[in-house]
């Protein structure tokens, strides 16, 4: 049985991933269609938010440690986030050599209130979801969420699937996830926190003593380096997708639908899995899955073909989002989980920054299909990492392999 919270939160995942899916899932389309973005540009689309991210995390941690209730500054985030979205509709009628720069400015903005909001609603929900039901509440709220950005971008390509060049539909398109947007505020101001007690670790700008829990430690290893693996062909995917492929928005729709349906029905495989195997050891699988997939796309511009290798790696994604975020939690001193939860973003906002950037590098530099054989290869040693934090970590876990 669901909590009050619980299905609250689920109501406000959904508003809140039509919101992103709207605008988001086209915003290479939009920049290389429209706007003429460069592929450095286009690799900018990627890096340009984590670097904000970067630099906003720590204050934004600090900001939020010293409040003792956070439901209503984690709204206010959200509001100034989405008003950008209707920034973006102006961006068309600035001169064209300044399109493109202003629509990654405005990007990077976004995300200074964002990364407010993402930390504010990590740490939210971790205080509002106990220990026990965390897996089966985030298994079923990933793939309800899933669900809705589906549809949602499945109902958008069709009605697009003609517009491809059409500034004015992208217009409509930010105008409406601003209008999603909305929504996300009433669903977070429905939410009912519990007031925290002030306390001198709340006032204390960082705790240093999470780099010596040993499991935590492994945990940052393990997730940066996979992270990085995975995120530095971000661009390059959607640069093949729109110059090599010249998918229209009706098939970036089909192929972001594809890797969406496997997800919905995958995120109970993957708890399962995990509560069986555990999730560190169900990751090795997840990454040596992701590695497949970079190495499978240049193999055909065939756009049915690279619908099914979408709905494959929808498959491994979907483990990859459940059990990396169940794993953070899980690895995360209870009384230092906020600091855990703050460190972590900061280091996966700088591999996102620097990732998508060595990824065009190495597009510039070997060619599509050499850079996504090579980051194959990459991933498949960011899988033996998980498998190494397993062994390193096991001695001090319950052992979970044997349970039935």
């Amino acid at each position: 049985m669901r909590s009050y919270n619980e299905k609250i939160s689920i109501y406000h995942g959904m508003v809140s991933t039509i919101a992103i899916n709207l605008a988001g899932n086209f915003y290479p389309i939009f920049a290389i269609s429209i706007l003429g973005a460069t592929n450095y540009q286009v690799g900018l689309i990627s890096s340009l938010p984590p670097l904000i991210a970067l630099l906003m995390t720590i204050p934004a941690a600090i900001l939020l440690n010293r409040l003792e209730t956070q439901k209503k500054t984690v709204a206010m985030a959200v509001v100034g986030a989405r008003l950008l979205f209707l920034l973006l509709i102006g961006v068309v009628y600035l001169s064209t050599p300044y399109q493109a720069w202003a629509f990654l400015i405005i990007i990077a903005l976004m995300n200074v209130p964002a990364t407010v909001s993402n930390i504010g609603w990590q740490t939210l929900i971790s205080g509002m979801i106990r220990d026990e039901r965390r897996g089966a509440f985030f298994s079923d709220r990933n793939r309800l969420l899933t669900i809705a950005g589906m549809i949602s971008t499945l109902v958008i390509g069709i009605i697009m699937k003609n517009q491809t060049t059409n500034a004015s539909a992208y217009q409509w398109l930010f105008f409406t996830a601003f209008l999603f947007g909305l929504g996300e505020v009433f669903f977070l101001m429905k939410h009912k926190e519990k007031t925290q007690a002030s306390s001198s670790m709340k006032k204390s700008s960082m705790n240093w003593s999470i780099f010596q829990d040993h499991k935590y430690k492994w945990f940052l290893i393990a997730a940066l380096c996979f992270n990085f693996t995975w995120q530095m062909t971000w661009g390059i995917f959607n640069i093949y997708n729109v110059r090599i492929v010249e998918a229209t928005i009706l098939w970036i729709s089909i192929f972001s639908v594809a890797n969406q349906l496997v997800q919905i029905f995958t995120f109970p495989l993957w708890k399962k899995w995990a509560e069986q195997r555990s999730n560190t050891l169900m990751l090795v699988w997840a990454a040596l899955g992701m590695a497949l997939v970079p190495f499978l796309t240049v193999l055909s511009t065939n756009l049915y073909y690279l619908t099914i290798i979408n709905g494959l790696s929808g498959f491994f994604v979907s483990g990859v989002v459940l059990l990396l975020f169940n794993l953070l939690l899980e690895q995360s001193p209870t009384e230092t989980r906020t600091y855990c939860i703050t460190t972590y973003n900061v280091l996966l906002s700088f591999v996102a920054f620097i990732a998508p950037q060595i990824g065009i590098l190495m597009l510039e530099g070997l060619g599509i299909q050499n850079s996504m054989e090579l980051n194959s290869l990459m991933r498949i040693g960011s899988a033996f990492i998980f498998l190494l934090m397993y062994f390193k970590t096991k001695q001090n876990s319950k052992p979970l392999l044997l349970r039935n």
